[in-house]
């Protein structure tokens, strides 16, 4: 059904659902759809409504007027309303009328401004956006950013990185059997304010990668603290950055821009394997300025990381570069029981 929604579009449905379970909705309703799109704060509908004034007093609004019944489970799959399918359907109508290949966020908002008596709209229509006036806006906007194009995948971040929580919400990610404590543990770590870069550390094959993917799986089925609801988890492949590289400068070049990427998009935290391989002689060539470029953004709280290394390549690399160290907090990964 989402197949031609763009990422942002996603995950706005996701951050619908979300907001259904957190107020004890049966279904996912208009007002759960717009809250989605108030938290996709990047997305091209967030810059409309927020022409409309602040996103803090919408949320207020809608909080004051509807039922707010006991939390449901984010393990329970919320459905779509019969308004909101209508809105979906509606909304991918606008996109083919304007001529754009993907469903995007503007999309779902004239969606919502179509379904003229739900609440979502009502909320839209008092604070005076209409559907024509949103229609001319995307029209005079229409060689900015939208749906025109393909979601954003133009980006070394985008080419040399996997959307994990994307494909967890895509079912393309095994399930993880057991680990709660080790998933717990990185989410305990990664909603500190200070050290909230996990590193976990085990022996090859115990399942180090599949934690990760573990809590990209509880991402995308909102069953994780508010802090991380939005976040995504990108795993960063540093062999393919290097790879092609003529020069060192190069490396460092196409690094730094990724760094910046990611420090620009706040919602990303970024998983690299064999975190060692930023470190210590023996590495691959530029290694040591990837650690460099790294820290001080880690220092900052500028970019969350997510590491995995052996024990062996851990004292070996980690160890040594105290600085580097000291930005990681270690998850011991001990090799799986019988029932794992």
């Amino acid at each position: 059904m989402f197949e031609r929604y763009t990422e942002k579009a996603r995950r706005v449905i996701f951050f619908a659902r979300y907001e259904a379970s957190q107020y004890g909705s049966p279904y996912i309703e208009t007002e759960h759809l717009l809250l989605g799109l108030m938290r996709e704060d990047k997305a091209l509908a967030n810059r409309f409504l927020r022409q409309q004034g602040s996103i803090e007093s919408i949320r207020k609004e809608i909080e004051a007027r509807i039922t707010i019944r006991e939390r449901i489970s984010t393990s329970v799959e919320v459905p779509l309303s019969a308004e909101c399918k209508r809105i979906l359907n509606m909304a991918a109508e606008e996109a083919e009328r304007l001529g754009h290949k993907h469903v995007g966020t503007e999309h779902l908002l004239l969606g919502i401004l179509r379904e003229e008596k739900c609440f979502g709209a009502e909320i839209l229509m008092e604070r005076g956006l209409r559907l024509s006036t949103l229609r001319e806006e995307l029209a005079r906007t229409s060689g900015e950013k939208t749906a025109a194009a393909r979601p954003k995948e133009t980006s070394l971040l985008a080419e040399f990185s996997r959307d994990l929580t994307q494909a967890a919400s895509e079912g393309s990610l095994d399930p993880l059997v057991g680990r709660e404590n080790e998933v717990e543990r990185v989410i305990q770590i990664l909603c500190r304010r200070t050290k909230n870069n996990p590193v976990l550390i085990g022996e090859p094959g115990v399942g180090k990668t599949a934690i990760v993917e573990g809590l990209a799986q509880r991402i995308s089925d909102g069953d994780v603290p508010p802090f991380l609801a939005d976040k995504r988890i990108l795993s960063l492949d540093l062999s393919l950055i290097v790879a092609g590289t003529k020069y060192r400068g190069q490396f460092e070049e196409r690094l730094k821009t990724i760094m910046k990427e990611l420090m620009e998009s706040q919602n990303s935290i970024v998983f690299i394997d064999e975190l060692h391989t930023l470190v210590g002689a023996g590495s691959a060539e530029g290694s040591l300025d990837a650690a460099n470029i790294l820290k001080p953004a880690l220092s900052r709280g500028e970019i969350q990381c997510i590491g995995a290394t052996t024990p062996g390549e851990y004292r070996k690399s980690v160890e040594k570069d105290r600085s580097l160290e000291r930005r990681f907090q270690s998850v011991k990964v001990p090799a799986p029981d019988e029932e794992q």
